[in-house]
C-alpha cells in the first residue's frame, strides 16, 4: 500500500479520477495495518489500562476494515462507470461529460463506518465492556472472542453481549454487501465491455485477448476479497451461531488462517488493484526515470553497466 501511495503522491495523481479510488483504498489498508501493528506492540506490554486501550483499538480497526470494504467497492464502481462511459461515448460518437461520482462515493465510504460504529463505541464505554476483555491476546487482529474459555474468565454483561453481536452482524453484513456488489458490477462491466468491443462487427486476436483479461479480472477481484476475509467471516459466523464449536479444530484452523489472510489484504490489494493498472505502472516508471535523471553521470554509468550485466546473465 505504501508503494502505491508514494508513487501516486510523487506524480501528483492522487486527485485524478482514475487513480483516486486506488489511492484511498491504499490509505485505508495502510491505516488498518498500522492499527494491527499497534495491537501487536500492546500485546507484549503490561499496564492497568490495557483492556481499555485494546477495546478502543478494536473499534477503530472495525471502522477501518469496513472503510476498506467500501473503498474496494468504490474502486470497482469507478471501474464499471468508466467502462460504461467509454461505451456510451463510442456508441454516441462524442465523449460523455465527466461526472462527480468520486466525491459522493468517497463521502459515503468515510461516513458509513463511522456512523455505524459510533453508537457501539459510546454504549460500550457506558456499559464498561472493556472490563470484560480479559484474554491475553485481546489486542491481536480482529477481536472475535476467546478461543478456549476458562472457568475464571469474566462473563460479559447482557449489554456487552448485545454489542458484540451487533459488531459481528455489522461485519458480516458489510462483507456480504461488498462481495455481492463486486460480483454484480463486474458481471455488468463484462457485458458492457463485450458489447462495446463487438459493436464494430470484427473480432480478432486482440479483441479475444481483451476478453480474456476482462474475464480474469471478473474472477480475480471477488476471489481476492474472499481469500482475505473468508476465514474471518467464517470464524465470526461460526462462533456467533454455534459458540460451542469453539473447542473444535476447525475453529483453531480459522483462527490461524485469518492471521495470514486478513493481514495480507493490503499486499494483495496492492498487486491486484494497483500494479495491474497501466497508468500506475507508467507513473512508477516515471518516478524511476526521474531518479535516474537526478543522479551523477558516474552513478548512471554504473547502473547501465549493472543492467547490461544482468541482461547478459539472463
Amino acid at each position: 500500500s505504501g508503494s502505491i501511495i508514494v508513487c501516486v503522491m510523487l506524480q501528483r495523481l492522487s486527485r485524478t479520477p482514475e487513480l483516486q479510488p486506488l489511492f484511498l483504498l491504499s490509505v485505508s489498508d495502510l491505516l488498518l495495518a498500522l492499527c494491527w501493528l499497534i495491537g501487536a506492540a500492546l500485546f507484549s506490554t503490561h499496564c492497568s489500562s490495557l483492556n481499555k486501550h485494546c477495546y478502543h483499538l478494536h473499534t477503530v480497526e472495525q471502522i477501518l476494515y469496513m472503510a476498506s470494504f467500501f473503498f474496494t467497492l468504490n474502486y470497482v464502481w469507478n471501474l464499471y462507470t468508466a467502462i460504461r462511459e467509454k461505451y456510451l461515448s463510442c456508441s454516441n460518437g462524442y465523449p460523455t461529460a465527466a461526472s462527480c461520482r468520486c466525491v459522493d462515493s468517497e463521502c459515503v465510504c468515510r461516513l458509513i463506518p463511522v456512523m455505524l460504529m459510533t453508537p457501539v463505541f459510546i454504549q460500550g464505554n457506558i456499559s464498561q465492556c472493556q472490563a470484560n476483555s480479559s484474554e491475553p491476546y485481546r489486542c491481536l487482529l480482529m477481536h472475535t472472542g476467546a478461543l478456549f474459555r476458562t472457568s475464571d474468565q469474566l462473563q460479559p454483561t447482557t449489554a456487552c453481549r448485545w454489542l458484540r453481536t451487533c459488531c459481528i452482524a455489522i461485519f458480516l453484513a458489510t462483507f456480504l454487501l461488498t462481495l455481492l456488489s463486486i460480483i454484480v458490477l463486474m458481471v455488468k462491466a463484462r457485458r458492457i465491455y463485450r458489447r462495446a468491443v463487438t459493436s464494430h462487427g470484427y473480432l480478432g486476436n486482440e479483441q479475444r485477448t481483451a476478453f480474456r483479461v476482462m474475464d480474469r479480472r471478473m474472477l480475480l477481484y471477488p476471489l481476492v476479497f474472499i481469500l482475505c476475509w473468508g476465514p474471518a467471516v467464517g470464524l465470526a459466523f461460526l462462533l456467533e451461531v454455534k459458540p460451542s464449536a469453539g473447542q473444535g479444530w476447525a475453529v483453531v484452523a480459522l483462527y490461524i488462517s485469518q492471521a495470514f489472510t486478513s493481514a495480507s489484504q493490503g499486499f494483495l490489494n496492492c498487486l491486484v488493484y494497483g500494479w495491474t493498472r497501466a497508468r500506475l505502472r507508467r507513473a512508477g516508471r516515471m518516478v524511476l526515470s526521474r531518479d535516474v535523471d537526478t543522479q551523477t553521470p558516474l552513478l548512471r554509468s554504473q547502473k547501465t553497466r549493472g543492467y547490461q550485466t544482468l541482461r547478459t546473465v539472463g
